[in-house]
């Protein structure tokens, strides 16, 4: 996981996660993202999800509108520690969840898919 280090969220913790540059694949902007964030190389496996995530202001307006592609994914290397992206990174166990500041939202949807990966098909 990683602390926000801008908004919205900002200070929060969740998941990697940030803009696909032009010319780039979803699988390559994850991959760039989770190493600017945490140093960690990963290999994603699948898309798990998408959602929206729609921040409005006092007045309703929407402020930021973004598309999020969930994928799981393999650790390749790495040590996990922070970078310019992201002030903090760290390994949190899902019954740890509670010890960083998460999102509620960010929280809900990991324990969601646990479940969802630990049920049998």
């Amino acid at each position: 996981m990683s602390e926000r280090g801008k908004p919205p969220s900002e200070g929060k913790w969740g998941l990697p996660g940030g803009a696909v540059e032009v010319g780039e694949t979803i699988e390559e902007a994850i991959v760039r993202e989770i190493l600017e964030e945490t140093r960690v190389t990963v290999r994603p496996i699948r898309l798990i999800t998408f959602l929206d995530s729609i921040h409005r202001d006092d007045d309703g307006r929407v402020r930021y509108h973004y598309v999020l592609f969930e994928y799981l994914c393999e650790y390749i290397s790495g040590e996990v520690s922070p970078s310019s992206d992201a002030p903090n990174a760290k390994w949190v166990e899902y019954n740890e969840l509670d010890s960083v500041d998460i999102m509620p939202s960010t929280k809900k949807f990991i324990l969601k898919v646990l479940k969802q990966e630990n049920t049998p098909t």
